[in-house]
């Protein structure tokens, strides 16, 4: 055991060195591909390539890590890489995805997969630039067809862009997936089959055996989908939630940032005029020594940075807001001092406190002059009083943005960590979870108890699952094998001890008959010959297609084992009655009518006495009935036709025809043929016409039975 648990550890580490490998090369294709194409200028990327060949080679799992770690790589050189990671995962999902359904193995399908990859890295990669660099139009080739598709009637910025850089994508694509295709066709099947990344936990099924363990379906919702369902729904939670706390402390720490600005420029504003000086501006404008100057150093403050949309100085008054410092904007002429403009409804809150001359919290708006985050400072003249308010708007656009972006960011890297981390995590709860338990359940299904062979062999295939987990689910298997190989050899000793019990059996119900017989002067080798007798009559209905569903096994068994009882309730009646030589008076005959009942409850007794033996029932109805007549003429119930049991019926000619045959002290014994021309006569009266013609038509193999009682008579 030990050297055997060596040898898989040192080929475990093997192939694990060999995955490795696999991985590594799979980068290296992608990154020298990519830097020698981005020396030529031509509008490809050819990094994915190492992440399709690697899919298709090793599977989804170095697939993925082929795919991520290239773009973690390409960080050194581009550290916008990092946020792209998404798409190389989404690259090698789909590329095993399409390999698993044998899309590669036709060029027509595998070039009908090439605007599928053109979606997911021109597509959406497109909407993640878009996203990132402010949803404005690339550069190059697809920047310049985007602007044609919109000109030519895509009316959607966003659309014409991801149409462009899709069509772009496809002559990328087209390359790649036919050159990883190529090369994997080109690689011996030995050498692939080396790379096939699993991560058993038992032996290794076959493709077979595989299939049906993937396949096995319980009534329910399967492990499988409970545990992506779990681990999916933990993951969106913990994103959610780190996402939103992400963004609100971005978003926070971005608008606290903008307000600091805000007051910084509001206080240049403020050195750039004088307070004392705020009625004569309101009402000379231009004409009050030192505006122009002032105004200009207020444009000056407004373009020095992109983010700032207004700068101004108003006064506020009880109807509206007077107009000291408004300077131009490219976009918007400013109002002339002294003109009286109505507050914007966000600011009716700040109202009391701007009337006071108080500072005021920061405004978010959407209204007349877009969306804006406003900042106003108090203005205080050399008398410490407020005259009016330096003010400066930061467009909330370009702020949004960058928030888009930066969530962008954190999506792009969580979904292609999520689904690394997914797939990793689902690859081997498969082999350490769900395989080792369909395997287990499957073999048990498949269990048979048909011979004790069948049954050992069934033992060695669970034992041979060589299940190894390390944890509860090799205690189960452990456990459950235990139980298997018990089962099997407690089945083995109860089927020896079953029969011990039933050649007990047999043996006292040849003992009890042997008693009957013992009494009985005219039975001699009765019994045997009824037992004989019946069993050739079941056989011959079985050949002739008669009464088939209740000519079971197990009810010939039945009848040829309790055929020797059909009597025993002569060990009730008189010797003198059951050994009269003469002929019985009416009221002996009919106490010796009586031995069927007696005989019934005998077997009832015992019957009761042990209820799973079940050839007694079989053995009542034929001590009780086996004297019934098929036209209702017999004893002791007057029963008739199919009222009469089966069993019964079946009886009746064997006894009948043995007792013909047989020499009593009242008679001789008749000859074979007479006592079959008996029978024939009395087939439909005294016996079921179809039991009596089985019994004729399988006239040799009783003449055979009757030929060898009489040599050992002689």
């Amino acid at each position: 055991m030990t050297r055997e648990y060596e040898t898989r550890k040192r080929n475990s580490w093997k192939k694990l060195m060999g995955y490795l490998l696999l991985v590594l090369g799979g980068i290296f294709v992608n990154l020298a591909l990519s830097q020698a194409i981005s020396l030529t200028g031509w509008p490809l990327y050819l990094d994915c390539i190492g992440t399709i060949l690697v899919s298709f080679v090793g599977g989804i799992l170095p697939g993925l890590m082929v795919g991520y770690a290239t773009n973690l790589l390409k960080t050194v050189f581009d550290p916008s890489s990092l946020y792209y990671c998404a798409i190389n995962v989404l690259l090698a999902v789909l590329a095993f995805s399409l390999y698993k359904r044998k899309w590669f193995r036709s060029w027509w399908k595998t070039l009908l997969s090439v605007p599928l990859f053109a979606l997911v890295g021109g597509g959406l990669g497109s909407l993640l630039t878009w996203v990132l660099y402010g949803f404005t139009y690339g550069n190059g080739l697809a920047g310049d067809l985007a602007r044609s598709i919109f000109d030519a009637g895509l009316r959607s910025p966003l659309l014409a862009q991801m149409t462009a850089d899709t069509v772009v994508d496809l002559l990328d694509k087209l390359i790649s997936v036919f050159t990883a295709m190529l090369v994997f066709n080109a690689l011996p099947r030995s050498f692939r089959n080396r790379f096939r990344y699993h991560s058993w936990l038992q032996n290794p099924l076959s493709r077979e055996n595989f299939k049906l363990a993937e396949r096995f379906k319980p009534r329910g919702m399967s492990l499988r989908t409970k545990i992506v369902l779990l681990l999916s729904a933990s993951m969106v939670i913990i994103a959610a939630v780190t996402t939103g706390i992400s963004y609100l402390s971005y978003r926070r720490s971005t608008i606290e940032a903008q307000v600091e600005m805000g007051e910084g420029v509001t206080r240049v504003l403020i050195g750039n005029m004088d307070p004392d000086r705020v009625e004569e501006y309101k009402i000379l404008g231009d004409a009050a020594p030192g505006y122009a100057a002032s105004e200009a150093a207020m444009s000056n403050v407004r373009n020095s940075s992109q983010n700032i949309e207004y700068v101004y100085v108003y006064q506020i008054r009880e109807d509206g807001c007077h107009v000291v410092f408004d300077p131009d904007t490219p976009d918007l002429p400013g109002e002339d001092p002294g003109t009286v403009i109505p507050f914007d409804e966000a600011f009716r809150d700040q109202l009391p406190a701007l009337l006071a001359g108080e500072e005021i919290e920061p405004v978010i708006s959407n209204e007349t002059y877009g969306w804006l985050l406003s900042v106003y400072t108090p203005v205080k003249n050399s008398a410490g009083e407020t005259v009016c308010y330096a003010c400066v708007d930061i467009d909330m656009t370009e702020l949004w943005k960058e928030e888009c972006k930066f969530l962008a960011e954190i999506l792009s890297l969580f979904v292609s960590l999520a689904v690394l981390i997914l797939v990793a995590f689902l690859w081997f709860a498969e082999y350490g979870v769900v395989l080792p338990i369909n395997t287990m359940a499957l073999t048990s299904e498949s269990f048979a108890f048909n011979s004790d062979e069948v049954r050992q062999e069934s033992a060695k295939q669970i034992r041979d699952l060589g299940i190894r987990t390390g944890d509860e689910i090799e205690n189960l298997y452990e456990a459950m094998t235990k139980t298997t190989e018990d089962s099997v050899r407690y089945i083995a000793e109860s089927q020896e001890k079953n029969a011990i019990i039933t050649r007990m059996q047999e043996n006292l119900i040849i003992t009890m008959a042997d008693l009957v017989e013992s009494r009985d002067q005219n039975t001699g080798d009765h019994i045997k010959n009824t037992s004989e007798y019946t069993r050739i009559i079941m056989e011959e209905l079985r050949r002739e297609g008669h009464y088939t569903d209740q000519l079971t096994d197990q009810f010939v068994a039945d009848v040829f084992r309790s055929a020797p009882l059909h009597d025993i309730g002569k060990i009730r009646i008189s010797d003198a009655v059951l050994n009269k030589p003469g002929k019985l008076t009416d009221e002996e005959f009919a106490l010796m009518k009586l031995h069927t009942v007696y005989g019934g409850e005998v077997i009832e007794k015992t019957r009761s006495a042990s209820p799973d033996i079940s050839y007694l029932n079989v053995a009542k109805d034929l001590a009780t009935y086996h004297h019934e007549w098929w036209n209702g003429r017999g004893y002791p119930e007057g029963l008739k036709g199919s009222e009469i049991p089966l069993s019964a019926r079946i009886m009746a000619v064997a006894d009948v025809f043995d007792a013909l045959v047989s020499r009593r002290c009242y008679k001789p014994g008749f000859s074979f043929e007479k006592s079959m021309d008996i029978i024939r006569e009395e087939a439909g009266t005294h016996f079921d016409p179809l039991v009596a013609q089985a019994f004729l038509n399988a006239g040799d193999e009783v003449r055979k039975v009757l030929d060898q009682r009489q040599q050992g008579t002689d």
